[in-house]
């Protein structure tokens, strides 16, 4: 019984210390926490504006017919390159030549009046000077001069006109470029005032982009732009905001802008789907953040940034941002540990298992 009370006690110790040194192990693997870190360091922070629209070309000929005919020869077809001059298009033009060799036959024949006309009064001055004709007799030839070489005057003029015509049954290119359109083969008619044609300079292909109006503001001609297309998904190219339209939707609420190539790409096509990010200011050298690094309490933003293998959250001033990383002008300097995706359950002096490490 004795041997029994003295084992007692020390018994009793021993489940003491036991539990004591359990509940020290879950307190301290309960203050353990694992996180993802990124360390602070200087970058230059890039905002830009992002946007989307089409390939459009800057240089675009709609072409239709001036007058109404069958078409006798195509000279070129949809898709093919053509030169500026070129003839795309030729409709039956035989009256409109029959009608111009006429004109010039009753040109001929007027100028012919017009020689006599003017003899015939040079002869008629000369008899009045010697008194054998009345100033009557004069005065009536050189009407019939003048009224000769009037006429003589309109037939040029419809020689022109005539000359038109004929010409408007040749629907050519206006400059060199590419055949977007072309909707006839021979033996199709033509009325007047079709669209026939569409002729577009694939030398002067744009990016143009609908813009939000808030952000309009902040951009300028000049400024520096990425662009991406939808068919070249792999590949960004330069470009420079060239013009903005000084216009908004109603509807829409965005406004238009132009982006020219710095290199034009071979196989872009005019109405490509296209993406731009439009650069309107720089901080070099800023210290970023994730913004999944941000707690927001109050009004007031912190991070978790380890100190020692320790957790310590610390407020944060900001300052710009983009649509990944916001500068932080106190708070972090560079070098320093902040957890991203910080959880809820973090707390101050807790300790860190660092498990991953990304610069920022």
């Amino acid at each position: 019984m004795k041997s029994f009370q003295k084992f007692l006690p020390r018994y009793s110790i021993a489940l003491v210390v036991l539990f004591s040194a359990t509940v020290l192990f879950l307190l301290t693997r309960a203050s353990t926490v694992d996180v993802e870190v990124g360390e602070v360091s200087p970058s230059d922070l890039v905002q830009a504006i992002y946007a989307t629209g089409f390939v459009e070309a800057d240089t675009v000929a709609e072409l239709h017919t001036e007058a109404s005919g069958r078409v006798i020869a195509v000279g070129a077809l949809e898709g093919e390159q053509v030169r500026a001059g070129q003839t795309i298009v030729q409709l039956d033009a035989t009256r409109a030549e029959l009608a111009v060799r006429e004109a010039r036959a009753a040109l001929a024949e007027q100028q012919a009046i017009v020689n006599d006309n003017r003899l015939r009064f040079a002869r008629r001055q000369a008899l009045f000077r010697e008194g054998a004709i009345s100033r009557q007799e004069l005065e009536e030839s050189e009407r019939s001069r003048l009224q000769s070489e009037e006429l003589l005057q309109q037939r040029q003029l419809q020689i022109g006109m005539k000359a038109e015509e004929a010409r408007k049954s040749s629907i050519v290119a206006p400059f060199s470029g590419t055949l977007t359109l072309q909707s006839l083969k021979v033996g199709d008619y033509a009325p007047a005032n079709t669209l026939v044609a569409q002729v577009v300079d694939s030398n002067g292909f744009m990016v143009v982009v609908e813009v939000d109006e808030l952000d309009m503001p902040r951009l300028r001609v000049g400024q520096a732009a990425t662009v991406a297309f939808d068919a070249l998904p792999d590949k960004r190219y330069k470009a420079v905001v060239s013009r903005l339209v000084p216009h908004t939707d109603r509807i829409t609420k965005t406004s238009r802008l132009y982006l020219t190539l710095q290199e034009l790409p071979a196989s872009v096509q005019e109405g490509m789907t296209a993406t731009a990010n439009i650069v309107y200011n720089v901080r070099p050298q800023a210290l970023l953040v994730r913004k999944n690094a941000l707690v927001d309490e109050q009004r007031k933003s912190y991070v978790w940034k380890i100190e020692k293998g320790t957790l310590k959250k610390v407020e944060v001033e900001l300052g710009a941002s983009d649509i990944s990383f916001v500068e932080v002008l106190r708070g972090v300097r560079a070098g320093d540990k902040v957890v991203l995706s910080p959880a809820k359950t973090l707390r101050d002096g807790m300790e860190a298992k660092i498990t991953s490490i990304k610069k920022l």
